[in-house]
């Protein structure tokens, strides 16, 4: 197994007859299987949430930043009024 290739692990599980379905249906379409689609869907909403919790932390961190420039502007003001 190459090194860029993640481990697989089988499981079971069970849809409803329609989602059946329509997993056989677009796997065809994109000329893939039924697992290999579940795979991208599931990568897909994992990819989804991770660049969700990225812009969460970069808002917060750019807001804490923000703050802590605004701060240090006010100090370094002062220290220049009290040294002239």
């Amino acid at each position: 197994m190459p090194a860029d290739t993640p481990p697989v692990r089988k499981i079971t599980i069970s849809l409803p007859s329609s989602l059946v379905e329509f997993a056989d249906r677009k796997a065809a379409q994109l000329n893939i299987n039924r697992s290999r689609l579940i795979a991208r869907v599931l990568a897909d909403i994992q990819a989804s949430e991770e660049r969700q919790l990225a812009a969460e932390g970069y808002r917060f961190y750019a807001q804490e930043a923000s703050e802590f420039a605004e701060a240090s502007a006010r100090a370094v003001a002062e220290s220049f009024e009290n040294a002239g």
